[in-house]
């Protein structure tokens, strides 16, 4: 009888998994550099449920690595994403993003690789930047 064999867990991502911009990659160095506890290591991105699209996205600083996140290296910051948001985030640019109402960070393309449409049904809105209809 032949045992399944798992596929060996790799922690590297790859640019072909998530992409982040070099205007996004300087303003995640710029705001490391900002934070004050020693204890921050890198920036996670997650993925949790809400909204009408199904899934929001987002960002945080982290403490601390689990044994399910995949790591990417930049210059001056480490990215961890866990196993399970990445399912979500799979294929998706992270860019950096001015205009006359503010800057923020845009999650590019997620809808187009999760299957959606890109936009609320209730509200007809573009999503593409985080989810919901917020």
């Amino acid at each position: 009888m032949n045992a399944a064999v798992m596929p060996a867990f790799r922690e590297t991502l790859t640019e072909d998994e998530i992409r982040i911009t070099p205007e996004a990659q300087t303003q995640l160095s710029k705001l490391l550099e900002q934070v004050e506890d020693d204890d921050i290591e890198a920036i996670r991105i997650y993925v949790t449920g809400g909204g009408c699209s199904g899934m929001t996205y987002g960002m945080t600083f982290t403490d601390q690595q689990t044994p399910y996140d995949r790591v990417m290296e930049y210059a001056d910051f480490r990215l961890f994403i866990d196993a399970v948001a990445l399912n979500y985030l799979h294929g998706v640019e992270i860019d950096y993003i001015s205009r006359p109402t503010g800057a923020s960070f845009v999650f590019n393309n997620v809808f187009t690789s999760t299957g959606g449409s890109g936009t609320c049904g209730a509200c007809g809105a573009a999503t593409g930047a985080g989810g919901g209809c917020g």
